[in-house]
């Protein structure tokens, strides 16, 4: 599906979808229980893989009006019957790699041409660290791959500047392990409240696991469990592109954003991106309302070293900013489902932006931009394909973005949402 955006006001409220990186967590860590329910879920592409696998391993997902009824494989998953497909899921492959380690027999991974693209090296060496087996079929790191062995604890080393899915990893499979698991960074962690995240959840369902000086310790011998409900909370990397919406194409009384309450979640920062720009944002925390009304941006320096999907919101707000907007210390957002700071260097220049790129800097030049309707690339990426709409709210004439089908992994009825705030889009089939 590709969709046209003609450049518009948006305004009014809207109410962005549940958090994709606490509904992974707690399908898998009730699928590590007897049994638990998971409340407002996001159900999308990439969560829908993750209940995918925690069936293949024995457990159950049933999907009621808002809610999972997840029956868990009770701590140790069983040997799938089949291969596990992850489709276009990086957190599903890698939460559940862990995961399949801990069974006696061999569990097959696999994915889609993006997710067989992307590094699993440095999990797979910490599952053979702790006595597992772990293998890439194509011995390049990569999926698909082969995992299993039964692991009972131990310590692991791993860099900490590649993913920090693979702390969440180790972390939920070592509290069912026999002794536990010990991660020792060799590298500073990026993306570090992902794992606040990870860390957030485990406690919410009943498993301690701590930060040491060297990384991270969780002791084997739990049970997870939880009596009621586990409430997942909004997504502040889909809120992201409805406040850069406000705050470039907002019209009278600006665009209002449900579901903003605070929690572990990094990408939160984008609040404080805008304030920073000159935004006109207000968030009311306690009834997890934020405002953002259309703005004079100026373009700052963003460090994006533990946010990285604020990357592409954060470009296309530069490319609509006065002066210079720098994205620093990003190289590890190359590794995403695309090389998300070549897609939008490349992208935003189709637009008319003045981009600079490097290895781990992105420069866009705010006074030398403008911003014009052309067709560009989503690059079978949601968060490309939904920054690059929101540029074409700004963009002169008509900006058609391919691909954009691929919303339906993060943000399924994205698009609704923006034509329900007063957006021109319209979808064509491809």
């Amino acid at each position: 599906m590709d969709v046209e955006l003609t450049r518009s006001r948006v305004a009014g409220r809207a109410r962005a979808p549940p958090s994709k990186s606490y509904t992974h967590r707690a399908i898998l860590a009730a699928g590590y229980s007897d049994g638990a329910v998971v409340a407002d879920p996001l159900v999308s592409a990439d969560t829908r893989a993750t209940m995918r696998a925690v069936e293949a391993f024995g457990g159950r997902v049933d999907r009621a009006d808002g809610r999972l009824d997840v029956a868990g494989f009770g701590g140790r998953p069983g040997v799938p019957d089949d291969v596990i497909d992850c489709a276009n899921s990086g957190t599903t492959m890698r939460i559940v790699t862990a995961c399949a380690a801990l069974a006696d027999g061999l569990t097959v991974l696999t994915g889609d041409d993006s997710l067989r693209s992307r590094p699993q090296g440095p999990l797979l060496d910490a599952v053979e660290q702790l006595d597992g087996r772990a293998e890439s079929t194509r011995d390049n790191g990569r999926a698909p791959l082969v995992v299993g062995g039964g692991v009972d604890g131990g310590t692991a080393s791993i860099p900490g500047d590649v993913s920090s899915q693979y702390v969440t990893a180790l972390l939920m499979a070592g509290a069912v392990t026999e002794s536990g698991v010990e991660i020792d960074l060799e590298t500073a962690l990026k993306s570090a409240p992902y794992v606040d995240i990870t860390l957030e959840v485990l406690a919410d369902f009943g498993v301690e696991a701590t930060e040491t000086a060297s990384g991270y310790r969780v002791p084997g011998g739990q049970s997870y469990g939880r009596a009621d409900a586990y409430p997942v909370p909004g997504d502040f990397s889909s809120m992201s592109y409805l406040l850069a919406a406000g705050a470039v194409a907002g019209g009278d009384g600006g665009v209002v954003v449900e579901g903003a309450r605070p929690s572990a979640q990094g990408d939160s920062a984008i609040v404080d991106v805008l304030e920073r720009m000159g935004a006109d944002v207000t968030w009311d925390r306690e009834a997890g309302e934020i405002t953002v009304r259309r703005s004079d941006l100026s373009g700052i320096e963003v460090d994006v070293g533990d946010t990285p999907d604020l990357l592409p919101t954060v470009a296309v707000l530069g490319a609509a900013a006065n002066g210079e907007t720098r994205i620093v210390n990003c190289e590890h957002v190359r590794y995403k489902e695309t090389d998300r700071v070549s897609a939008m260097a490349t992208e935003l220049e189709r637009l008319g932006a003045a981009v600079t790129e490097e290895r781990d800097t992105l420069t866009i030049h705010g006074d030398r931009s403008r911003l014009r309707g052309a067709t560009v690339a989503g690059h079978d990426d949601h968060r490309i394909v939904m920054a690059l709409s929101v540029a074409g709210l700004v963009a002169e004439g008509t900006t058609t973005v391919e691909g954009a089908d691929h919303v339906d992994v993060s943000f399924p009825g994205f698009f609704d949402v923006l034509y329900d705030l007063g957006a021109e889009a319209i979808e064509h089939e491809r």
